[in-house]
């Protein structure tokens, strides 16, 4: 195990810094970053999110502003100030001499979260205050029961508070059972939902001031982003997915009413021509590799095509693809 997997018994309480932590921490100040394997000593760091990971090299960190750090860690506390008084000044007090050494930033556009407790809490945290509108989009054709419970316990008191909520989903989560049950919680007019093809990744707009997107693949990593201008083009980004999605109360129409093909088998079709071999497309589409399978042998059907090579040149012959080049010499004939 690494070593700073395995954290020391401190002598102090998890909201105080000891003296080890403020001599890092000055040092890291001073030179903008820290290595992650000199924390050992000095676990409370990151307890108190005094130092956020650098997403170009994990073995480095950045140091936060105490005032940033203080800010974040006295949210949920001031929620039970009377019970929680003495824990409240211990943070100020543990925090203060080292607001001399920081190099402050009013700003705060962009905030590191790493770990999910910490993205989780984060979002609850914005949430909690959510009052005029949140946007999301959600790729993938399933959510995990548990993240959309979660969702539900935001979206109920967010919408008492007079927020509105806009979700857009990607066509084949239509057919979740899980989604379904999520919505019909909801009255009529309280939620609205859109459906697209192929949707970037995971976003939340929160009143139109606060976004968050993952930072990594496995979404273990986010950005919690204020910056105005970036959340503006993030909002502008989102109306134009949402006006080109369909809502979930209409039903997909046919590509052609000659040719028995949905909107999902002709992406699926066009992403094929394109020379995408079944597992990029069926991470693009959000579905599993076995359900685009499935399409594509009912595309292959529906042309009575003999084999895929025989299969791109249908699709582009029929109309349900649109190419100016030969697509035979793109498609992938390694999965025929």
């Amino acid at each position: 195990m690494d070593e700073y997997q395995e954290k020391p018994v401190h002598p102090h309480s998890d909201r105080e810094l000891c003296a080890p932590a403020i001599r890092l921490y000055t040092e890291a100040v001073r030179t903008g970053r820290i290595a992650r394997a000199d924390l050992a000593s000095a676990p409370c760091l990151i307890d108190m999110a005094l130092l956020q990971p650098d997403l170009r090299d994990a073995a480095w960190l950045h140091p936060v502003p105490p005032s940033a750090a203080l800010a974040h860690l006295l949210q949920p506390i001031t929620q039970e100030i009377h019970e929680r008084l003495r824990l409240t000044v211990a943070l100020a007090d543990s925090l203060a001499p080292l607001t001399s050494v920081a190099s402050e930033d009013p700003n705060l556009a962009i905030t590191v979260l790493e770990g999910m407790p910490l993205i989780h809490s984060a979002l609850d945290d914005a949430m909690a205050v959510a009052k005029e509108e949140v946007l999301t989009v959600q790729p993938g054709s399933t959510r995990p029961p548990d993240a959309l419970r979660q969702g539900l316990a935001h979206a109920k008191p967010a919408i008492a508070r007079g927020s509105a909520l806009r979700h857009i989903y990607q066509h084949s989560a239509r057919y979740s059972p899980h989604l379904r049950d999520y919505l019909s919680q909801f009255a009529p007019g309280q939620l609205q939902v859109r459906t697209v093809e192929q949707t970037i990744e995971r976003l939340i707009i929160i009143d139109r001031t606060v976004a968050f997107l993952p930072a990594t693949r496995r979404r273990d990593v986010a950005l919690e982003i204020r910056h105005p201008a970036l959340v503006t083009y993030l909002v502008q980004v989102y109306e134009v997915l949402w006006a080109q999605a369909t809502p979930i109360a209409e039903h997909l129409p046919l590509v052609s009413p000659d040719t028995p093909v949905t909107a999902v088998q002709r992406s699926i079709a066009c992403l094929l021509v394109e020379g995408n071999v079944d597992e990029v497309v069926a991470r693009k589409m959000g579905i599993s590799v076995r359900t685009c399978r499935a399409h594509i042998a009912k595309l292959m059907q529906a042309l009575n095509a003999s084999g895929r090579t025989h299969l791109g040149a249908l699709l582009v012959q029929s109309g349900i693809v649109e190419t100016h080049s030969p697509p035979l010499p793109q498609l992938d004939l390694n999965n025929g």
